[in-house]
């Protein structure tokens, strides 16, 4: 048999339920995996062995009764440091919070545990889990395993870059502005961007966050293949009473006919040649599998929604925000904030949700015509690494070309990335965006293309 690790999440769940492999072995395949490249890449930061066997045992002596233990029996999936899990410290990249020791699960933790799944290890991400570049002064920097002079992504990086290199079959993450996305589409893999409401949150062990990152922040899954987020968004999606956000909307919605707008220039982003190229091929992957894709010159306002979300996220308790990163003297982390600063003043709380509620309203309407949208993930290929701390013209060119994943949250959206290959050794791809709980059309789309193309597959860290 191949190396367990590179084995896609559907394909070693279905080997452990067979007992064609145990779970025991998938774990100490997963940790040999996570020895041998984690050193070059720190996208794990925290693991405990003993713990992740402990786990495997469970499956394995479940199964040996008989018992269902569930649709990732026995899968090493990752999970980012900014969530609760019982005995680890919830950092979020702080050292600030690095002895806050969870005493409970969240319930993407709790889920994944009921759907059988392994914990491995948790994952890094930038200082508050604000950038697009992965760093902080706790868990240091995560590499890229494609390429190091480029950036992972952010905000969970960390996740992108370890099942990018065969670290977990799976990786959970967060996305308030791109945060899932961008790092998929850095490292080449995968990752869905779910509706607010979809996955349950909770964090018991940090105070609850304000009314802007409630309203656009959520979680979701990357992976290597579109059936192993598929799986995976199943697995995450399980009621948990202690999110009020949640909505009991089902995985597959009304049939909708393969119909696609294509947008190579949204809202004027001006996208490099490559990342148009990439969403003109992805499309004609869409037609070949029988979709009608019609291009379109823009989509409703999406740097309008861009700027709204930017307010919501770090307007909304600005000033104690920039406090918390001035105690924590993380330099990306005050960029972010003292780069904004123009963009989220004047805040006026009551107007900014208005007006979201029109965009929105807009967005869903042009679902109706186009059951997804297609489009770039990003204005430029991933950045060199830290580019945004380079100069103020270079932070503004991020900022900039990040418009297409920071504008979808504002309206609670899916957004999928699909990575459609490589130019030169730098990943590119393309984003999937659809109507408010319609997961499963991004995912069908995606699948469309993905198979248009060439799979992606877990790789040996670039020197």
């Amino acid at each position: 048999m191949q190396d367990i690790w590179r084995l896609s999440a559907q394909d070693l769940a279905a080997l452990i339920k067979s007992k064609k492999v145990s779970a025991k072995e998938a774990a100490e395949a997963a940790l040999a995996r996570l020895d041998a490249v984690n050193p070059r890449l720190n996208a794990v930061v925290d693991h405990r062995p003993a713990d992740v066997l402990a786990q495997a045992s469970v499956i394995d002596a479940a199964i040996g009764r008989g018992e269902d233990v569930g649709p990732l029996a026995g899968v090493p999936v990752t999970v980012k440091v900014n969530i609760d899990q019982e005995g680890f410290a919830t950092t979020n990249g702080l050292k600030l919070q690095r002895d806050t020791i969870a005493k409970t699960n969240s319930p993407v933790i709790d889920n994944l545990r009921k759907s059988g799944a392994v914990i491995l290890g948790r994952t890094n991400c930038p200082a508050f889990s604000y950038r697009w570049f992965t760093t902080n002064l706790v868990h240091g920097d995560t590499k890229n395993p494609r390429d190091p002079g480029i950036t992972p992504g952010g905000s969970s990086g960390g996740a992108a870059s370890a099942v990018a290199a065969g670290i977990g079959h799976i990786a959970h993450g967060t996305d308030i502005a791109g945060s899932i996305r961008y790092p998929a589409y850095a490292c080449g893999v995968h990752g869905l961007r779910t509706t607010l409401g979809r996955i349950p949150a909770f964090n018991a062990s940090v105070p609850e966050r304000t009314i802007g990152p409630q309203l656009c922040a959520v979680s979701g899954p990357l992976a290597r293949t579109i059936a192993d987020l598929r799986i995976a968004l199943a697995a995450m999606s399980v009621m948990d009473a202690r999110d009020p956000w949640w909505v009991p909307a089902p995985l597959q919605g009304a049939p909708m006919p393969k119909r696609a707008a294509m947008c190579l220039n949204p809202d004027g982003l001006d996208p490099v040649p490559e990342v148009k190229a990439a969403v003109a091929d992805a499309g004609k992957r869409l037609e070949r599998a029988g979709w009608i894709v019609e291009e379109i010159t823009n989509t409703p306002p999406l740097r309008e929604a861009a700027e709204l979300n930017t307010k919501l996220w770090l307007g909304d308790g600005y000033e104690a925000q920039l406090a918390a990163a001035e105690r924590e003297g993380d330099p990306g982390a005050l960029a972010c904030l003292r780069g904004n600063r123009s963009k989220v003043f004047p805040f006026d709380l009551s107007q900014t949700l208005t007006r979201r509620l029109t965009l929105t309203r807009e967005w869903l309407a042009f679902f109706e015509k186009y059951p997804v949208l297609l489009m770039p993930v990003s204005g430029e290929l991933p950045f060199p690494d830290h580019l945004d701390r380079k100069d103020e013209a270079s932070f503004a060119r991020v900022w900039h070309a990040q418009i297409p994943q920071i504008g979808i949250p504002l309206m609670g959206l899916p957004g999928l990335t699909v990575s459609t290959g490589l130019v030169g050794r730098v990943p590119v791809g393309v984003q999937i965006v659809s109507g408010r709980f319609r997961e499963d059309l991004c995912l069908a789309a995606g699948e469309a293309i993905e198979v248009g193309g060439t799979p992606s597959a877990a790789i040996d860290p670039a020197g």
